[in-house]
């Protein structure tokens, strides 16, 4: 069995968490655990001697908190090293929980793809009341991460990278393998909807990034929704960039189509971690990760 040694991930948590005391009806559902959210450590470690003494109190209470590592990691990532070592690894293989919908996703998907960052699609009804529709989950191979973009980004902080446009855009361009995973949470949910939805989000960006409407290849990816198949709460969804811009759409583990198409996997990871994300934390998230990522040797 291959063991591999990951430094934690950070997630963002927002203040009040759902109440424990609820039951699950998912396997894929878990008791949230609370965790620092890397914006407060951001803002609070106003100086390296800050950090420390926030690291240590926290450390003091759980050797295993990952706080003390990121703090450290967005003020000094050049001279992060040592700080680290100094600090336990917290276990990376813990599911992490999107904590409005209560929904945990794994931290690696498959043998090969790391979590970066959660979320929760909304959906405003005739701008009346907002829905939770799915809890998702953004996913990347490492090893991808490192080979297309630490070169050019290897050096920079966590704080440098979320706010480089071109940091972005070449992580949605690079042939990196990525998956979003979507649960469904909305018990009304239909794949007509779901197909609807598509249409207009996606259309959106097609147009977006080439200046055409696309309707073809629009067309070709919504029409893999079909009537057949159902989405109850907890059904999975997952689009799969697949080496070669290949975009595989998957159901409840079931592979119902797969369309090669840069455009359309550009398309879609933009809903996601895109500039106009349907999640603004899960985008910061997966931002602060790969900057994890590019940071580990």
């Amino acid at each position: 069995m291959m063991m591999s040694l990951r430094f934690p991930f950070l997630f963002s948590q927002p203040t009040n968490l759902p109440g424990s005391g609820s039951s699950s009806q998912n396997n894929n559902r878990t008791t949230p655990r609370p965790r620092f959210s890397a914006a407060f450590a951001a803002a609070t470690a106003a100086s390296i001697g800050a950090a420390a003494a926030a690291g240590v109190a926290v450390v003091s209470q759980n050797p295993n908190h990952p706080f003390f590592q990121h703090a450290a990691n967005l003020l000094l990532p050049n001279s992060s090293s040592l700080l680290w070592a100094s600090v336990s690894l917290a276990d990376g293989s813990a599911p992490v929980v999107e904590p409005k919908s209560g929904v945990s996703f794994p931290a690696v998907l498959g043998s090969s793809l790391t979590l970066l960052g959660v979320g929760l699609r909304k959906k405003s009804i005739l701008g009346l009341k907002n829905i939770d529709v799915y809890a998702f989950g953004v996913y990347a191979n490492g090893d991808d991460v490192k080979k297309f973009l630490s070169e050019k980004y290897g050096n920079l902080s966590a704080f440098e990278l979320k706010n480089s446009k071109d940091f972005n855009n070449d992580l949605m361009e690079a042939d990196i393998s990525m998956t979003v995973r979507l649960q469904i949470v909305y018990s009304k949910l239909s794949i007509k909807s779901i197909r609807s939805a598509y249409e207009e989000s996606v259309g959106s960006r097609l147009q977006k990034f080439s200046g055409s409407d696309n309707k073809e290849l629009l067309q070709r990816f919504t029409s893999q929704f079909k009537d057949e198949y159902k989405l109850p709460r907890g059904s999975l969804v997952e689009l799969s960039k697949e080496p070669g811009y290949v975009l595989k759409t998957i159901i409840d583990g079931k592979e119902i189509g797969s369309i090669e198409s840069k455009l359309l996997c550009r398309s879609i990871l933009d809903l996601y971690i895109g500039e106009d994300p349907f999640d603004r934390r899960a985008k910061d998230d997966v931002d602060l990760n790969v900057a994890s990522l590019l940071q580990q040797k």
